[in-house]
């Protein structure tokens, strides 16, 4: 099979994208690492890619909010490009800063075409601030959530760290927050062995009310760590699987008697793996 090619957009602040596209590459992809301006001197870059991945990082020191001055420019002169992107058959992953980026550009919540529909969706949801109001940098449980995303195809509970201010993810209303989970875009949950328990009892993992600190590291509504669109090509986390892509990573590696992969870089193989 020919090799995907992966487009890793950085931006000034970006500092997520060595490693990242190198995830890319571990699993057989060809990833590029290019920055944002390259892309707005010339858009039709991106029909070279068949994956597009934002990064984690404090694009433009998020000055102004997490992610909002990159995102700006994804929806304002690489509106089209960006259109064209989602409606090919190709995928979209940001992850932490690029999950901010990609949901406040509208890429999660347009559904392959900007309608008044879905500007409902993209004024009810957003990443704000953590519940404790401070930067958090920790390990995670998580739960795969739906079955709808390409990029957690065969994936059930995982752990990858977390380091985010802006990370919680609020909804506007439970009628916003039900039809979501009803499109199966509630792709990632913050787990624990509570959460196991709760979700027999009420038969849905997105719908057993908020754990605590700190294993819902942020508040998150839901406990949601990770949203995808209605297609499942689209995929936004506040979690950095790019950080666990070897068993070594994980701080409790000689405990646990860990080898081989980490849990993290079956996302990316996932991605690769789409276009087999």
């Amino acid at each position: 099979m020919t090799a995907p090619s992966i487009c890793v957009l950085r931006a000034p602040g970006t500092n997520c994208d060595l490693e990242t596209a190198h995830a890319f590459e571990m699993v057989g992809g060809k990833a590029d690492r290019v920055h944002l301006f390259r892309l707005l001197e010339n858009p039709a870059l991106l029909k070279d890619y068949q994956v597009l991945c934002v990064p984690g990082g404090f694009s433009y020191g998020d000055d102004i909010g997490a992610g909002v001055i990159f995102s700006r420019q994804l929806r304002g002169q690489l509106n089209d490009a960006m259109r064209e992107f989602l409606q090919a058959d190709k995928l979209v992953l940001g992850i932490c800063n690029g999950f901010q980026v990609i949901l406040k550009a509208g890429l999660l919540m347009r559904r392959d075409v900007d309608t008044a529909e879905d500007r409902k969706f993209e004024d009810s949801v957003t990443l704000t601030w953590n519940n404790s109001g401070r930067y958090i940098d920790r390990w995670v449980r998580l739960k795969v959530t739906s079955s709808n995303s390409a990029f957690l195809k065969d994936m059930d509970e995982f752990e990858v760290p977390i380091a985010h201010a802006e990370g919680r993810v609020a909804i506007a209303n439970d009628e916003t927050l039900s039809e979501l989970r009803s499109a199966g875009q509630l792709a990632l949950c913050y787990w624990n062995d509570k959460a196991t328990t709760l979700a027999a009892a009420s038969g849905d993992p997105t719908d057993i009310g908020i754990l605590d600190e700190p294993d819902n590291p942020n508040g998150s509504v839901a406990n949601i760590a990770g949203l995808s669109d209605s297609t499942g090509r689209v995929l936004g986390l506040m979690p950095h699987p790019e950080r666990f892509l070897f068993a070594t990573q994980h701080p409790q590696w000689t405990r646990r008697k860990l080898t081989g992969d980490g849990q993290g870089l079956q996302i990316f193989r996932n991605a690769v793996e789409y276009f087999g």
